[in-house]
C-alpha cells in the first residue's frame, strides 16, 4: 500500500512470524496493532482462513472479511514449509525475527525441523509461541479441537442454556479468539523476559485453559459456598444457597442485563433508584417501596419466594421500556446497574462509541473503497495504536521481504515461485 502510516507504536522494534490460522490469528493482529512488524505466512495460493463472510457477498479469497478482521496491520508472504527449500527459507526468516506464533497440530513443526529446539540453533533467543486445543503435552495433546470442543472441555457449556435441555452453543466462534489473545500476552511476556535476561523461550497456549477462565465465578462457587453451578437459562447462582436470580431480561424491543441484588453498595443505591423510577410510573407497590435492600435482599439470607416476587415486579416494568430507555434514563441518568444486550447493528449506531470515534475506516485500494473496523483495543497517549495497513493480499509482500530484506535475487525469487515454494 502507498498510504501505509508511520509506525510509532510500542512494539515497533519487534518482528513476529505468524503461522496461525482461524481465530488464532487475532494474536498476531494484536501484536501488529501494538506496532510489531507481523509477517503473516500463508501457503502459495492463499490461506484456508480466507473464508466467508465476503465483502459485498462476493466469494473471493481476496475479499474475505474474516481475513480482513484478523490480519489488519500485518504484512503477508507465501511460503510452503512442507518442502526442504521452504524450510530453509523459513530459517532465514526466523534468523531476523524476534518471535514466532504457530497453531499447527502438536508436533508438526518439529516433524519438519522447525520446532523450538530446532530454531534455537538458528536463533538462540527466539520466542516460540504454540497454540493448540489442549496444549503441547498431556493426555489430550494430540486431540483435535474446534470452538465447540474448546468451550465444552473448558467447562463453559455446563452453565449455558436451559436446565432441562442440552447446553447451548455460543453463537459466534470465540474460543480460538481467547487463545489467540492469550498467545499475544504470553509472547509479550516472553519478549520482556528476553529483554531482561537475553533468553528466548517456548510459550505453550492451551485453548481449553484459556476458555476456562471465562466461566465467571463458576469454578470458585464450590470452594467458596459448596454450591455447584448449573445451567440456569437467563440466570446465575448467588449466595450460599445457590439461589437462582435472573440476569437477562426481556424489554420492549429486545433484552437487557440486570441483576436484582442488595446487601452492599453500589447495589443498594441501584435498587432504590430503580424502585423510585417504577414508583414514578405507578408500577411499584407499597411492599416494594418499603423494601430494605441492605438487609432484606442480602444474598446470604434470600429466599426463592422473595426473589420471585421482586423479579415479577421488575419484569413487568422492563416490558414497558425500550433498551435505549433503560440505558439512557436508567443507567446514565438514574445510575442503575443495567445495560442493553446489543446487536451488531445496535453497536454500529451506539452514541457512546461514535462520540469516542471508536469506528475507523481503513482504505482498501484494491476495492476502491474503505472498510469500517472497530477501533484499537487500547487507548495510549504517547504511543497510540493505529491502523497502518489493511490485511495483505496473497503474497503481497513477497518481493519486499524476500528480495529487499533477505537479499534474494529476482531470478531466485522466480525459481521459488515456479516451484510453488512461495
Amino acid at each position: 500500500m502507498n498510504n501505509v502510516k508511520t509506525n510509532n507504536s510500542l512494539l515497533r522494534p519487534y518482528r513476529i512470524l505468524d503461522l496461525t490460522e482461524g481465530g488464532y490469528m487475532i494474536g498476531g493482529r494484536m501484536l501488529a496493532d501494538l506496532g510489531a512488524d507481523v509477517i503473516k505466512i500463508e501457503p502459495p495460493g492463499g490461506s484456508q482462513s480466507r473464508i466467508a463472510p465476503f465483502y459485498k457477498d462476493i466469494p473471493d479469497a481476496e475479499k474475505s472479511l474474516f481475513w480482513y478482521a484478523y490480519n489488519l496491520n500485518k504484512r503477508g508472504i507465501t511460503l510452503d514449509i512442507n518442502t526442504a527449500d521452504g524450510q530453509d527459507m523459513f530459517r532465514k526468516l526466523a534468523k531476523k525475527a524476534d518471535a514466532i506464533i504457530e497453531s499447527f497440530d502438536v508436533g508438526y513443526m518439529s516433524s519438519v525441523g522447525l520446532g523450538y529446539d530446532d530454531l534455537i540453533k538458528t536463533k538462540a533467543d527466539i520466542v516460540f509461541t504454540s497454540i493448540s486445543p489442549f496444549g503441547q503435552s498431556g493426555p489430550k495433546a494430540h486431540y483435535k479441537g474446534c470452538d465447540l470442543t474448546g468451550w465444552a472441555s473448558g467447562g463453559y457449556f455446563y452453565i449455558c442454556g436451559n436446565p432441562d435441555r442440552p447446553p447451548v452453543w455460543i453463537s459466534f466462534p470465540q474460543a480460538k479468539l481467547h487463545a489467540g489473545a492469550e498467545a499475544a500476552s504470553g509472547t509479550m511476556m516472553a519478549l520482556w523476559h528476553r529483554l531482561k535476561t537475553g533468553e528466548g523461550q517456548s510459550v505453550d497456549v492451551s485453548m481449553q485453559e484459556c476458555v476456562t477462565t471465562n466461566s465467571f465465578n463458576a469454578p470458585e462457587m464450590w470452594d467458596l459456598n459448596k454450591v455447584e453451578f448449573k445451567r440456569l437459562a437467563k440466570g446465575i447462582n448467588i449466595g450460599t444457597q445457590g439461589l437462582r436470580v435472573s440476569v437477562v431480561w426481556q424489554c420492549k424491543d429486545g433484552y437487557i442485563i440486570f441483576v436484582a441484588q442488595g446487601g452492599v453498595q453500589p447495589f443498594v443505591n441501584s435498587m432504590k433508584s430503580l424502585v423510585e423510577w417504577m414508583a414514578g410510573d405507578g408500577m411499584a407497590d407499597e411492599w416494594l417501596k418499603q423494601m430494605d435492600w441492605a438487609k432484606d435482599y442480602n444474598a446470604s439470607k434470600l429466599t426463592k419466594t422473595v426473589v420471585d416476587r421482586v423479579e415479577e415486579a421488575f419484569a413487568k416494568f422492563f416490558m414497558t421500556k425500550t433498551k435505549n430507555d433503560l440505558y439512557e434514563e436508567g443507567a446514565l441518568n438514574r445510575r442503575i446497574l443495567i445495560g442493553p444486550l446489543s446487536t451488531t447493528q445496535d453497536l454500529s449506531h451506539d452514541r457512546q462509541l461514535q462520540s469516542r470515534n471508536f469506528w475507523e475506516k481503513v482504505e482498501h485500494p484494491e476495492l476502491n473503497d474503505t472498510v469500517t473496523y472497530p477501533g484499537p483495543f487500547l487507548k495510549l497517549n504517547n504511543n497510540p495504536m493505529q491502523y497502518r495497513r489493511r490485511a495483505p493480499l496473497i503474497g503481497e509482500h513477497n518481493v519486499e521481504i524476500y528480495e529487499t530484506e533477505l537479499g534474494l535475487s529476482r531470478t531466485e525469487l522466480s525459481k521459488l515461485k515456479e516451484a510453488r515454494i512461495i
